[in-house]
């Protein structure tokens, strides 16, 4: 890892505007492997030196990995003024820049991969990668007989809107008015998709949760609202598209 500034160190860190730093260090509450350093434009080797705030080591993480069984009820976005994010759930976050990976609806549950690696987030969410993702989905309303072969073939949304060929897997037909439960994989994310393409078929989504994203696979062990950080075979796993 690079040598990085101590300003930005700590700033990465969520622990201060380099502004605040830059007073904090002034009244000696910051040191380098024990030593009041007043200097936050000194670099810094995070695999090296250890950096403490009032006592209190920071250590540093470039970037980091969570997978997230996301509830409903809560947004998909860094920030919201009415809702719970899904980044306020990550509780013990080291970075402040963290973002979710694509997003799901405010009602709709799974997979979602909560990183600061936009990189690796291009990856994954470029049409042009072709990513599968895999829901889960209880559907109101008759099944077409030939929706396999639609989804297959590339549906043409109402408005218009073409989408990329899918395949659909019907678990459980539903019987005496009950939802049909399906398995859906999609190798796009337009806005509200899923949903969408039911609707062409004249059906109603009424529960829709997300399995997997490419090789990324929802720990069955996390509940809604549960997550943990990805362990580095599955951080590998997520790079070697």
């Amino acid at each position: 890892m690079k040598e990085i500034r101590l300003d930005k160190y700590l700033a990465d860190m969520g622990n201060g505007t380099r502004s605040q730093i830059k007073e904090m260090a002034r009244k000696g509450r910051i040191a380098v492997d024990g030593i009041p350093e007043k200097k936050t434009d000194r670099k810094i080797d995070p695999e090296q030196n250890k950096v403490s705030v009032d006592g209190r080591l920071v250590s540093y993480a470039e970037y980091e990995y969570y997978m997230l069984n996301k509830p409903r009820g809560v947004v998909s976005a860094t920030q919201d003024s009415l809702h719970e994010t899904v980044v306020g759930l990550i509780t013990d976050r080291k970075r402040d820049d963290l973002f979710p990976v694509g997003r799901l609806d405010i009602d709709t549950e799974g997979l979602l991969l909560i990183t600061n690696d936009g990189d690796l987030a291009h990856q994954l969410l470029s049409p042009k990668k072709h990513v599968d993702k895999v829901y889960f989905a209880r559907v109101e309303g008759e099944i077409p007989d030939d929706a396999k072969e639609r989804m297959e073939d590339g549906l043409v949304l109402s408005d218009g809107t073409p989408v990329l060929p899918a395949r659909l897997e019907v678990l459980e037909p539903g019987k005496g008015g009950e939802p049909s439960e399906i398995r859906l994989t999609i190798r796009e994310g337009k806005f509200h998709q899923v949903k969408r393409m039911f609707e062409t078929l004249g059906c109603h989504v009424v529960y829709l949760k997300r399995l997997s994203m490419g090789s990324l696979t929802l720990d069955e062990a996390l509940k809604p609202g549960e997550y943990r950080p990805l362990n580095e075979a599955e951080i590998q796993k997520l790079k070697s598209r």
